[in-house]
């Protein structure tokens, strides 16, 4: 079989359990060898589709499925304009069904072909969140109980909305007294003379940045007064906080040794990084909104973070990823792969490949997906003893199955799908 072509390129657009999927399938000229890639950009499905179905798969149609470096550079140049996330995803999906076919060619899984096995399965950390500090305790008793070891801890701050648990203001709802120390209150009724506008019509909910710290901070106190420091936590600022806060929270954070304070700027506001350096040792994840495998570079070279946070289908796939983690272990930088309910069971499959792999891996983000979603996609990993583990089998070890994906179409959503918008009390945008 040296000379398979693809034969065709499809998407598969699904939706089993409330978060929009795109899937690539690559058929072959080989009778019944295919191959299966993530797309999900799930605020903008169609958009992806679209990338695939109007101009890569014309693109590529007749190509040689050996050759994943070369169809990978001229694909990511043959728009011209490149680096967005609509075509990265894209490329994505034809990325991650080429290495799927090669190891089936081979007889391999990914990771074989990447040069083996490091480790045998991939540690795991799980979202917790609540109203209160008893709450998101209680939910990591149960996954402690569960064998997990690494546990993100998120809580909503009373009267605010909070990334992890929304808390949206209602009306003359105030905070507690901690809370309203700091700031506005979050009571948000003069807001409805300027209904007309539409400006301030936002599901998301009133953030407040100092609350929101308070309340976190709190969180931490609690959950290491219970839990003590055998077990790793893990919190996810999501680029909400002015960047000068997050130099203050991130030193704040220091003395209860979290494993990771992740997203603590946006992409825009990466020097701050240096200041965090400067004075703190608070591990920090970054990356999940990069869409071109350079920018994650600087931060890499300048040991600005000590774990890579990328969403592997927004940067093209397994072959720019691939890179990145090889220049992280030069680096000795970790990777620590997006992973939640919009990555896609092949998604996941595809960042086991390279978990197992990779010398520098650091944690995987993991999502437990539903029942149906399970039974969508038979051969996804599994999650035991607070790890992933791969099946074995050859190439990303996950299939499709088309007839039930295609009973669960897309749903009709309310501005598109878009990302909720988040509001300070004054009514200006906050970074999601």
């Amino acid at each position: 079989m040296s000379n398979v072509t693809i034969r065709d390129i499809k998407t598969i657009l699904t939706e089993p359990d409330n978060i929009r999927l795109v899937i690539v399938k690559i058929e072959t000229s080989e009778p019944g060898l295919y191959g299966l890639g993530c797309a999900t950009f799930t605020q903008r499905p169609t958009a992806v589709a679209a990338a695939v179905d109007d101009y890569l798969r014309p693109f590529l149609k007749g190509r040689n499925v050996a050759d994943i470096e070369d169809i990978w550079q001229s694909s990511y140049v043959s728009s011209y304009w490149r680096n967005g996330p609509v075509l990265n995803n894209a490329l994505s999906g034809v990325d991650q069904a080429l290495w799927d076919i090669k190891g089936k060619m081979a007889n391999m899984p990914v990771y074989d072909l990447l040069g083996g096995r490091a480790r045998v399965a991939a540690p795991v950390y799980v979202h917790t969140s609540g109203e209160s500090h008893e709450e998101v305790g209680d939910k990591v008793q149960e996954f402690v109980e569960q064998g997990f070891h690494h546990i993100r801890v998120q809580m909503s701050t009373p009267g605010y909305a909070t990334y992890g648990n929304k808390g949206a203001a209602k009306g003359t709802e105030t905070a507690s007294n901690q809370n309203t120390l700091e700031g506005p209150i979050a009571n948000t009724d003069w807001l409805r003379e300027y209904d007309d506008s539409k400006l301030y019509a936002h599901p998301g909910g009133v953030y407040e940045p100092k609350p929101y710290m308070r309340s976190a901070l709190g969180l931490f106190e609690y959950i290491r007064g219970r839990f003590g420091y055998g077990l790793e936590i893990l919190h996810d600022v999501h680029e909400r906080i002015p960047p000068i806060l997050g130099v203050w929270f991130a030193k704040q954070v220091e003395k209860y040794q979290l494993f990771f304070l992740e997203d603590l700027f946006s992409p825009e506001d990466q020097a701050y990084f240096k200041m965090v350096r400067e004075q703190c040792a608070t591990p920090i994840a970054m990356g999940e909104l990069h869409n071109s495998p350079h920018e994650v570079i600087p931060m890499i070279q300048n040991r600005l973070m000590d774990f890579i946070r990328i969403h592997m289908s927004q940067i093209g796939g397994i072959t720019p990823a691939k890179k990145i983690t090889a220049m992280g272990e030069l680096y000795n930088v970790r990777t620590a792969w997006h992973g939640p309910g919009d990555t896609s069971p092949v998604g996941h499959a595809a960042n086991l490949m390279l978990n197992l792999n990779a010398y520098n891996f650091g944690i995987q983000e993991a999502a437990i997906a539903p029942e149906r979603t399970r039974e969508m996609f038979p051969g996804m990993p599994t999650l035991k003893d607070g790890m992933m583990w791969s099946n074995g089998k050859p190439g990303l070890g996950i299939d499709i199955d088309e007839e039930m994906a295609a009973k669960f179409p897309f749903k009709e959503r309310e501005f598109g799908g878009a990302w909720d918008t988040v509001r300070r009390a004054d009514g200006s945008m906050v970074k999601p």
